[in-house]
């Protein structure tokens, strides 16, 4: 087996102290000439130099990994929400340490505990749940994506999720559609409370009576998405449906066709995210786009903000929703 190439090798081949070598990788070097700095550099890439960052969190107590614990690594949008986590870091020369939940509040305080035990540099977590963090933490840096739970006054990543859904709602009824319901997940994990209360308050105020019957609670997944439509279409007489997600909607997709039901001619369908898939079904998906890759990218330079900088304030930040308007919603005359 090849030896591993230290730090003390390239300052010996370069010929400059480790601490020189140290400082130019660290973006510290500005006292040393571009020549030395282009040894440097020419010989990390030449000997295929990486730092033991184990080893440096061991002799600093610098860790360059971030924990992260979401609910669902196999849902869509908090696939997305990686995505940006992980960009971020990478070019922040940072790792990132992925737990996954599986919606269990349990293994939640499992993961927390066992990152801690890691010594990773702070925690991003992304939950549906009331969390006492101050005690579980143990001033450990972390940032919540969790839609406003967790009363805080800074590190706010949140989305206006109640006008995305009211303004879905309206199109339909500005459509012409006076028969609405709506897949939710209200006693589940993932309450989509917002998004409820904007459906009920958007009929509301357009003059359309709740009817609860048009409404089916199900999980935010595919199959949860097709289920729930199989028994809303059982006993309702809706021409058009507002979905709590995407995944919902992609259920909601394949439970239509199973009845024999034509979208959209027999019944509009409007989801929530925006997931790349939505655009390759058929019709493509009229859905709402909340920017779950920045929210994710955000939630990681808030994490770095918080680790270089623990006696700052971070900042909050409150994303916008766009309706993307497809072809799954059918427009009556007027």
């Amino acid at each position: 087996m090849l030896k591993k190439i230290t730090i003390k090798d390239i300052a010996n081949i370069v010929g400059v102290s480790t601490t020189t070598v140290s400082q130019i990788l660290n973006n510290k070097g500005q006292r040393f000439s571009e020549e030395t700095k282009q040894k440097v550099f020419q010989a990390v890439e030449k000997y295929d130099y990486s730092p033991d960052y184990f080893a440096k969190n061991m002799v600093q107590r610098e860790s360059r990994t971030v924990g992260m614990i979401v609910p669902d690594v196999t849902d869509l949008f908090f696939s997305k929400v990686i995505e940006g986590v992980e960009t971020y870091l990478n070019r922040k020369d940072y790792m990132l340490l992925l737990c996954n939940s599986k919606h269990s509040t349990e293994m939640e305080r499992g993961f927390i505990k066992q990152l801690q035990n890691r010594s990773v540099a702070g925690i991003i977590l992304a939950s549906p749940n009331a969390l006492e963090l101050e005690k579980k933490m143990k001033h450990l840096p972390y940032i919540l994506i969790d839609r406003g739970l967790n009363t805080r006054e800074q590190g706010n990543i949140l989305v206006n999720e109640y006008d995305g859904f009211y303004n879905s709602v309206k199109y339909l009824i500005d459509a012409g559609h006076t028969k609405i319901g709506m897949l939710t997940n209200e006693t589940g994990y993932y309450e989509m409370t917002d998004r409820f209360v904007a459906y009920q308050k958007c009929l509301k105020d357009h003059g359309l009576e709740f009817h609860s019957e048009f409404v089916e609670d199900g999980p935010v997944t595919i199959h949860g998405g097709y289920v729930a439509t199989r028994e809303l279409l059982k006993r309702a007489d809706i021409s058009a449906l507002c979905c709590g997600n995407d995944q919902m909607a992609i259920g909601a997709y394949r439970a239509a066709f199973d009845q024999g039901i034509v979208i959209p001619d027999d019944l509009s369908i409007i989801g929530f995210d925006n997931l790349e898939i939505t655009g390759y079904l058929n019709p493509p998906l009229t859905t709402v786009e909340q920017p779950a890759f920045d929210i994710g990218y955000t939630a990681a330079e808030y994490m770095l903000h918080a680790i270089n900088f623990p006696d700052k304030m971070i900042p909050n930040k409150l994303y916008q929703t766009k309706f993307i308007l497809r072809d799954s919603v059918k427009v009556f005359d007027r």
